[in-house]
């Protein structure tokens, strides 16, 4: 560590001729006067205190040292050019593999991973940006933190014996929404109808059913928002949301009668998330109950039966054809 009085004129090309307090045995009588020019020269230049540190060990305000120190033509140097820096030390070889481990695998915040390694929490955030480490929303609600439901499970419990999906979310103590959430992220058919029968196709898609959708089609088109196919959890389908802009929400909610529960599997960005940028951009919503344009015009077009079904979309699996037949209905969207 470099000494705190190492002089400024010991720097080639600046060296300032000495002055006569450097001497042992010169002048002390003008240490008792804060405004001598020399004397604050002194300080400056051979000692390298600061004007801040002038300032207080003279009792002169700092911006009259500054002047002083200006009217005697001493050179004065950038802000924190002269401030000591810590050493800079390499990261361990295994902190990437850390951060990862206690990020990712654990779920734990940065608050709590400053805690653990007893590093800063800022240096914490800066490192998992160094790693390229995905960073989380800050928030309580975050998509990431949504509780899921396997598709194990909804194979076992929804698909092949037939239960409702509010009586799948009491069986796993969650529910009814995060269920449906569930199902249409990672491709699981969903039944549609209702406790009344009408006509239309039993089971719904979602994912598949909005990337086969003309309008939707073409808005996804005309604004370069991408297909990511089902199979995952909304987070791990869009690690980086859709951004929302007024033209793209306007022409999915309203040009195309999506629902916001429609527009997340979209964009990535979850239903409440639209529904506030909607309110703050003064987008109107429609009248809430019955089922959205999207979901009637779906039903419309697929009413006549498998013959009149569009051809799998291009994230279609084979898989879904070989589940087995719903048994119950109940699940309208």
């Amino acid at each position: 560590m470099l000494d705190c009085a190492l002089a400024v004129a010991d720097v080639p090309g600046d060296k300032a001729p000495p002055c006569r307090f450097c001497d042992p045995g010169g002048a002390t009588t003008s240490m008792q006067d804060g405004t001598d020019p020399d004397w604050l020269a002194h300080l400056y230049q051979c000692r390298g205190l600061s004007t801040y540190s002038i300032g207080s060990l003279t009792g002169v305000d700092r911006q009259r040292v500054t002047r002083v120190l200006r009217k005697a033509q001493v050179r004065l140097q950038p802000r924190g050019a002269g401030r000591l820096r810590p050493l800079r030390r390499d990261d361990p070889p295994d902190l990437r593999q850390l951060l990862t481990t206690l990020y990712q695998a654990w779920r734990l915040g940065s608050p709590q991973i400053a805690e653990v390694t007893g590093m800063p929490e800022r240096t914490v955030r800066d490192r998992l940006r160094r790693y390229g480490i995905a960073v989380r929303t800050r928030g309580r609600c975050n998509r990431e933190d949504r509780r899921t439901v396997p598709a194990e499970v909804l194979d076992d419990l929804y698909t092949r014996m037939g239960l409702t999906a509010d009586e799948v979310a009491r069986r796993l103590g969650t529910n009814r929404n995060a269920v449906l959430r569930s199902a249409h992220a990672l491709g699981v058919p969903v039944r549609a109808g209702g406790a009344i029968p009408v006509q239309g196709p039993e089971e719904i898609e979602l994912v598949l059913a909005l990337y086969a959708d003309p309008l939707i089609a073409a808005v996804l088109d005309a604004r370069d928002v991408p297909r990511v196919p089902p199979g995952a959890a909304l987070w791990q389908r869009f690690p980086d949301p859709v951004p929302l802009t007024v033209p793209l929400v306007k022409d999915l909610y309203w040009g195309c009668g999506a629902g916001l529960t429609h527009i997340e599997p979209l964009t990535g960005q979850p239903a409440m998330t639209v529904r506030g940028f909607m309110r703050r951009a003064g987008i109107p919503l429609r009248h809430p109950g019955g089922r959205t344009p999207f979901l009637r015009r779906w039903r419309t077009g697929l009413a006549d039966g498998p013959a009149d079904r569009p051809p799998p979309g291009p994230f279609q699996d084979a898989s879904h054809a070989e589940r087995a037949a719903p048994t119950k209905r109940g699940d309208a969207q």
